[in-house]
Parts: structure tokens; C-alpha cells; sequence
């Protein structure tokens, strides 16, 4: 039989000069710089890139004999189980047909299981070294552990941390490091901490692995107390450990710590790794201190997608869209993250046209949307109320399995069908989900409040509770809201009050506005107005505007001037207080008053913003302004709406005429 025929990568062993380039470069699965080889089939295979290539590779051993040897074959073995182009399952056909592995070939497949989607057999791996009592190394306890970690089983971990006792590698610190980091993932902290305390051996990696793991599980501070006994030892930081105190800085948002931290680095001269600098970026965009991180991220040699992505993210949580689009344009080469950030910018930032637009254009690009995207999207959909192209997400999207139907995602859909006023498919997709978080029940919970479903809404935060989650402000905001919208002010005293009493959660200004907005609405000003001033935070628009709102229900004309005065001074160019304040002294016929607040506006230089409105038909959102003409159908449009009106009129329909005063009447009498 004919020997195989070899790929051009074999024929350059013609060439010595090519053959001595085309091994300069490891590709990643081969990270051991120690290996001296010199065989040239062996030296081929260091530097495979595909399984066609290696296949190749392997028949040409197996025909010269090198495959029946340990060396060669592990070789083969480390490509197919570690490299990402590889293949475990042909890593484990020829595992299976080596009569004696050592150990690293184990270690090999350990870790090779782990990578992939069968971390399960990692551990089984693990238990028959530990059944037959086949000598182990450091490295197989570390593979193990983060097997288990893939599969998230604690118990196992354990086993594992027994194992280490048993055979001695307690005092080991690459294997210390490793259990630190498994308790860390599986959430032991307690664990994890014990075991750092009590080992007389840490290296940087074990206190970068205790001081990232309190990062990671949000406890900032006291990853800053660890880093500073740190400092205090005989081990010196690296830069991944600076990365993770940049990261504990950003969560603190404490831009004088940042800083400091940053000067640290400049000082010390820690290897200013690309990463590092991103991570500087990072905080202080997340610090909000734009500058500074513009500064940095100028003085940057090599700028990659996280750096310009970072810059986009800052300016765009700052408000400032332009220039976020700017740094976007001019990215040199974006990924999924980069069009999540501006579109996540467009619409936080009330621009939802634009961030619908920017999701059309990803798509043109070609690339594919993650979860984060979608998020963005729905809200954006929800504030245009654009529920077909919503649905059409998630015909496409969810229905064809393109992305993962997460929580998350269910509570973005919910959101987004409560907000386009379909609470059926809300309320569907709520009861679909078998482990709800507390999102799930908060956007519920809101949907009906807000949709005027008191009592659904009510019984939907007690099953909440029975549940066994407890509520954070956002459920609070969501239940005030309910007791608002049904009038129900005793339970809405009483849902205040258990907030503090027995949840331990101080109300905030948005729940202060939620009952000062219910006392006022059933007419009990003077307590509304007593609640403003006994906040424990100065009263913004929302709690003043809410009282200006109750006054014009009640006509308390004297007590909504008040409420106007102090919404003017916290934003005198608001034409909304002065229209509000103007409908209200006409339902007063207070004229005196309509022409005092007309000239007011006069001597400001400000007009009335006119309302808008959209509705979205067949995919596409038309939208109004009052006595719009520009639409092609406008006709058609206000003759259907006398239709509407006169059908109203003959059930006996009769419009609020002091709603309009302001606006017809009101301006009349001002002009006049």
C-alpha cells in the first residue's frame, strides 16, 4: 500500500529555510516553551493549526513507526484535546489506544475534558487515578478542580480538596491556588478565605486569585483590604493583580482611590500590558471621569476593540451620543460588544429611532446579535412601541434558536409587551418561566401597576414573597405605583412603612414621589405637601410635579403656584409647569393669573414643546404633533377622528373642557 500522501506542510521538510519559519510561530495550544525536538515530523507537528493537518501529520507516524512511542503520540493528544480547532473525541480514540499513559497524557485529557463539554469526565478521569493509585502531579488536582468548576459540582470539589490532603500536596501552592479559586467560582468565599488565611506559602497568583475572587463576587472593599496587605508582604503585584484592583476601584465608582491606584502602577513600573491599560480606561470611564480616561487612552501604542469600546460606553452613559458615534466611526474594527455599546447608548439615551437603525445596519454587517443586544433592542422597540418588529425578534431570533431564550431576555420581552400595552403576552411569558429572579417578578409587578391592575399586581408581590424572594426598592417602586393607580392609600401607608420596618430598605426619592402622588391624587394635599417636606433628600421635579398635578385635580390653585414656584427654580425652561400652571388658573378663571404665566414665558423666551405621538403600523412608526398636517394621510386620519368623537358624543361623552383651556381658551384670553 502506498504511504498517504503528505500536505505541503509535510513537502517543506525539503526546504529547510521554509521549514524554519513555518516553526517560529507555536500556535496556542502549544504553550511549552521547554520542549527540545528535533525530529522533523515532530517539529511539523508543534506548529499544527487544523485536523486535516494533523491527520495528515498522523498517518505519516503511524507508517514510520513514531506513533507506538509516548512522546510522539502525547504530542498528537495535546492537539486534538487543548487546541480549539481540535477534536476530544479523536483525542479520545487514540487515548484509548495507548496501553500505558503517564501522566501527562492523563493530565492531558483531564484537561482536555474540561475544556470541553464533558467536563463530567474530567472528575471520572480523576477518580480512576485515585482507584488504580496512579502516581498524580500537581497539575491533575489543578485540571480537576476546574472541571469542576465547569460542572459545578461542590462535592466533587471537595473530594478532590480530600485527595490533596491525603497525598500530600497541601503545601503545594500551585494546587492551593487552584482550591482557592474553585471555592471562589462555586461561592464559598468562607472556604476560600479559610484556606488563604491559614497557608504559610502564597505566591502572587494566590492573593491575586482571593483578591479577584472578592471582585468578582462584588465585595470591592474587601478586595482593597486584601490588596493592602498585600503590600505589606514580600510579594510584589503583578499586572493581572492591578487589573483586578482597577476592577474593585470601578465597582466602588471612587475615582480618588482610582487614582491613587494608577499612580501605584506608574511608580512601581508594573508591565503595562494592554490589558492593564484598557483596565485603566475602564475605571476611569466607569469612575466618570472622562478626561482623564481620554488622556490614557490617547497615550495608548496599541488601541484594540476593548479600548475604543470603553471610550464609546463613557460617552455615551454621559450623554454625549455625538461623540460616541464619533470614537464609533472611527474604530478601526468593531465586534458584537462595540454596536451593543452605542446601540445600548441610543436607547438609554431617549433615541430609540437611532438605535433601531444602528441594529439594521449590525445586521447588514453581518454580524450576529448576542443576548445584550436584543436587551437594547426590546427597550428601544418598547419606547417606540413597535410590537411587530418586536415580535418579528423573536419569531427570528428566540423561535429559530439563533439565541439563547435567558431570563434575561424573557424579562426584556416582558417589558416590552407590559410597555406596548399587551399584558396577556406579558403575563404569558412571565408564567413560562421556571425559575423566575427578581426581575422577572419586578417587571410583573410594574406591568400591572402601571396598566391600572391594583389588585393583580398586589397578589403578584405576595406569591413574590411566599416565593421566598425578598424585594429590593424597584419591587417597592413597583407596588407604591399599584396602591397609586387604585387609589388604595391605607395600603399604601402601609407598604411604606413596611419597606423600612421590615426589609430594611430606606425608601428613595422615586418612592417618596409614589406617595406623595397617591395622597394627592384622593385629595389629602396638606399631607402630600407635609411628606415633601419631611424627605430625607432635597425634592426634585418628580415629587414637585406630582404635587402641581394633585393641585390642578383639586383646583388648589394657591398651593399649586407653590409647587410651580419650586419646580421653576429647579428648571426654569420647563414649558410643561408653565402650561400646567396656566390650565390650572383658567379652570380657576383666575385670568389675571393665565396672563401673568403667559408673560413669563414671554420675558424666558419660551414655547410650549408640542405633545407627540406614534403609533406603528405594519412595521413602521408614523408619528404626530398637534394640528399635524404633513402626513400623506392626513386627511383621512381627522375624519376618522370627528367619527370617533361623534360616536363618543352619542354615549354620552363629554370632554373635560379645563384640559383644553390652557390651549385654546387660555392662550385666547392671554392674547387678548
Amino acid at each position: 500500500m502506498p504511504a498517504p500522501s503528505l500536505s505541503p506542510v509535510l513537502s517543506s521538510l525539503q526546504n529547510l529555510k521554509h521549514f524554519s519559519c513555518f516553526s517560529a510561530v507555536k500556535p496556542k495550544w502549544n504553550t511549552n516553551s521547554s520542549l527540545i525536538i528535533t525530529n522533523p515530523i515532530l517539529l511539523i507537528m508543534e506548529s499544527c493549526n487544523s485536523m486535516y493537518e494533523l491527520k495528515q501529520i498522523q498517518a505519516y507516524m503511524t507508517r514510520n513507526g513514531l506513533i507506538a512511542h509516548l512522546f510522539p503520540v502525547s504530542r498528537l493528544l495535546s492537539f486534538c484535546a487543548l487546541s480549539d480547532s481540535g477534536n476530544i473525541n479523536h483525542a479520545h480514540l487514540l487515548f484509548s489506544q495507548i496501553s500505558k499513559p503517564n501522566i501527562y497524557i492523563y493530565n492531558t485529557m483531564i484537561k482536555g475534558y474540561s475544556k470541553s463539554q464533558l467536563p463530567r469526565l474530567s472528575f471520572l478521569l480523576f477518580r480512576f487515578l485515585v482507584r488504580e493509585g496512579i502516581e498524580m502531579d500537581n497539575r491533575t488536582f489543578v485540571f480537576t478542580l476546574k472541571a469542576c468548576e465547569r460542572f459545578l459540582r461542590f462535592s466533587q470539589g471537595e473530594e478532590v480538596h480530600c485527595q490533596v490532603y491525603k497525598l500530600g500536596f497541601a503545601f503545594d501552592v500551585l494546587v492551593l491556588n487552584g482550591l482557592i479559586h474553585f471555592y471562589m467560582k462555586s461561592g464559598s468565599l468562607v472556604l476560600a478565605r479559610y484556606l488563604f488565611d491559614t497557608s504559610s506559602i502564597k505566591d502572587v497568583v494566590t492573593w491575586t486569585t482571593m483578591i479577584d475572587g472578592y471582585v468578582q463576587k462584588n465585595f470591592p472593599h474587601e478586595a482593597m483590604k486584601l490588596f493592602y496587605s498585600m503590600l505589606s508582604t514580600n510579594v510584589e503585584p503583578n499586572e493581572v493583580t492591578m487589573i483586578t484592583i482597577l476592577s474593585a476601584c470601578s465597582l466602588m465608582g471612587n475615582l480618588s482611590l482610582g487614582r491613587s491606584i494608577h499612580a501605584y502602577i506608574e511608580k512601581n513600573n508594573v508591565k503595562r500590558t494592554p490589558n492593564l491599560v484598557n483596565a485603566s480606561v475602564d475605571m476611569y470611564v466607569k469612575c466618570g471621569c472622562l478626561t482623564t480616561a481620554r488622556e490614557v487612552f490617547n497615550k495608548m501604542e496599541a488601541k484594540d476593540v476593548f479600548s475604543w469600546t470603553s471610550m464609546i460606553s463613557g460617552y455615551a452613559k454621559d450623554g454625549n451620543l455625538n461623540l460616541a458615534r464619533k470614537f464609533f466611526d472611527d474604530m478601526p474594527e468593531r465586534n458584537v460588544v462595540s454596536w451593543n455599546a452605542m446601540i445600548a447608548g441610543y436607547s438609554q439615551n431617549n433615541q430609540p429611532e437611532e438605535a433601531l437603525k444602528l441594529f439594521h445596519q449590525m445586521k447588514e454587517k453581518g454580524v450576529k446579535p448576542i443576548e445584550a443586544t436584543l436587551v437594547c433592542v426590546l427597550s428601544a422597540c418598547a419606547q417606540l412601541g413597535c410590537l411587530d418588529f418586536a415580535r418579528w425578534i423573536y419569531k427570528y431570533y428566540v423561535g429559530l434558536k439563533k439565541v439563547q431564550f435567558s431570563v434575561t431576555l424573557t424579562n426584556a420581552f416582558i417589558d416590552m409587551y407590559a410597555k406596548c400595552g399587551n399584558l396577556d403576552e406579558a403575563a404569558k411569558l412571565f408564567n413560562s418561566i421556571t425559575k423566575k429572579d427578581l426581575v422577572s417578578w419586578n417587571s410583573m409587578i410594574m406591568a400591572y401597576a402601571t396598566h391600572g391592575y391594583a389588585e393583580k399586581s398586589l397578589n403578584l408581590f405576595e406569591e413574590m414573597k411566599r416565593d421566598g424572594l425578598w424585594p429590593d426598592d424597584i419591587t417597592f417602586v413597583g407596588v407604591l405605583s399599584a396602591c397609586c393607580h387604585g387609589g388604595l392609600v391605607n395600603q399604601g401607608r402601609s407598604y411604606f412603612e413596611i419597606m423600612r420596618e421590615v426589609f430594611r430598605l430606606e425608601p428613595k426619592a422615586e418612592h417618596y414621589v409614589c406617595m406623595i402622588d397617591l395622597l394627592g391624587r384622593v385629595g389629602n394635599l396638606k399631607e402630600a405637601y407635609e411628606l415633601i417636606k419631611i424627605m430625607p433628600m432635597k425634592p426634585d421635579e418628580a415629587a414637585w410635579g406630582a404635587l402641581l398635578n394633585a393641585c390642578r385635580m383639586h383646583k388648589n390653585v394657591e398651593l399649586g403656584k407653590f409647587a410651580a414656584g419650586k419646580l421653576l427654580d429647579l428648571n426654569p425652561k420647563d414649558s410643561g409647569v408653565y402650561v400646567l400652571l396656566a390650565n390650572m388658573c383658567a379652570a380657576g378663571r383666575r385670568w389675571e393669573d393665565v396672563r401673568m404665566v403667559r408673560r413669563m414665558m414671554r420675558s424666558q423666551g419660551i414655547k410650549k414643546t408640542p405633545g407627540c405621538s406614534s403609533i406603528e403600523v405594519e412595521g413602521e412608526s408614523h408619528e404626530f404633533v398637534v394640528a399635524d398636517k404633513s402626513h400623506p394621510r392626513y386627511q383621512e386620519i381627522y375624519q376618522l377622528l370627528d367619527d370617533i368623537f361623534f360616536l363618543l358624543r352619542l354615549e354620552g361623552y363629554i370632554p373635560e373642557t379645563s384640559q383644553f383651556m390652557s390651549l385654546h381658551e387660555a392662550g385666547h384670553a392671554v392674547m387678548t
